[in-house]
């Protein structure tokens, strides 16, 4: 490891330190600063594994991504009932300080999304939607106009506060539907929906990924598209990460890592039409090869008439 890395290393732990010690991840000042001094430091295009990092950086990883978690848990919250005091707070959702990164990603997520669809998808799911469910919002209104979305959350008060957003548009309000359950509990369901998203922190760790993901693939109805958020390099210390040899039951169709101010990952998966056998990997398990279509992209900002750049790659998956 370079001397640049370990230094974003070392700044990334000061921080964690300092926000470890915070009484509240409530927004505030203090908040506020401790976490974009927390983004700035792992937005910058470096090369770390944080599989090949000592113990004690692994522990903090791990802590920091509950932190983050909670904290934009907080953070949605606080600005979803803000937005809800409104007459129509969907005229105002852009006081959210990060509304246009969401636009950036959705805008990206979707056109990955449509270049894998054979028609327009109908019904979609959305998995862990939360107070704030922007991602739901900026679809339905700007590029999937005649779909119907179905949000879920473990968390009846979150569902509560994004219902509150749209109950007074005459179309969001039709097509916006909110579920209070844990989707371990949702099976058959889940057959009904063409694209699932799962969000970037519904499962803290791989572990809880695949408990997730592998109830997905045993339910979602066979040909549906499997959008899921994960992180690279040093921004893996914000979000989970997901690698396409965690996808079993899954082709995995595109990856795409971003290089400007969009902070998540975006895999493409579909589930298998039927079953496909593992492959055993000598000495760690089964695997599933991906599949012929697999590539990684990366965002371009330069490329004005196409948003993304295609980099046709070989997925090694070891």
């Amino acid at each position: 490891m370079g001397c640049q890395e370990e230094m974003v290393i070392e700044k990334i732990c000061d921080i964690y330190h300092s926000i470890s010690k915070l009484e509240s991840l409530k927004p505030s000042k203090d908040v506020n600063m401790l976490f974009t001094q927390l983004v700035l430091t792992c937005i910058p295009p470096i090369s770390i594994d944080v599989t090949k990092l000592c113990k004690p950086v692994q522990d903090i990883r791990s802590k920091l991504i509950r932190l983050c978690s909670e904290a934009e848990g907080l953070l949605e919250s606080h600005f979803s009932s803000l937005l809800g005091s409104f007459q129509n707070p969907l005229d105002h959702i852009n006081i959210f300080p990060y509304y246009s990164n969401y636009l950036k990603l959705t805008h990206l997520e979707f056109n990955l999304l449509i270049k894998q669809c054979i028609h327009v998808p109908t019904r979609i799911a959305f998995v862990g939607s939360g107070p704030l469910p922007l991602t739901s919002i900026i679809l339905a209104s700007y590029h999937l106009k005649k779909t119907t979305f179905h949000n879920y959350d473990i968390d009846a008060s979150a569902n509560s506060l994004a219902h509150n957003l749209i109950s007074s548009d005459p179309d969001l309000s039709q097509r916006m539907f909110f579920h209070t359950t844990d989707i371990m509990d949702v099976s058959t369901a889940l057959r009904d929906y063409e694209v699932v998203f799962l969000a970037a922190l519904v499962g803290m760790n791989k572990e809880e990924k695949a408990k997730f993901i592998d109830h997905l693939a045993k339910h979602m109805a066979p040909g549906a598209l499997l959008m899921l958020r994960s992180a690279h390099s040093a921004r893996a210390f914000l979000y989970p990460v997901i690698e396409p040899s965690d996808l079993r039951g899954f082709e995995v169709l595109s990856v795409f890592h971003p290089t400007d101010e969009v902070i998540n990952s975006v895999l493409v998966a579909r589930k298998y039409p039927v079953p496909v056998p593992a492959v055993l990997d000598q000495g760690h398990g089964p695997i599933i090869l991906p599949g012929k279509c697999s590539e990684i992209q990366a965002f371009n900002p330069l490329n004005h008439g196409n948003i993304i750049e295609e980099l046709a790659i070989e997925e090694k998956l070891s």
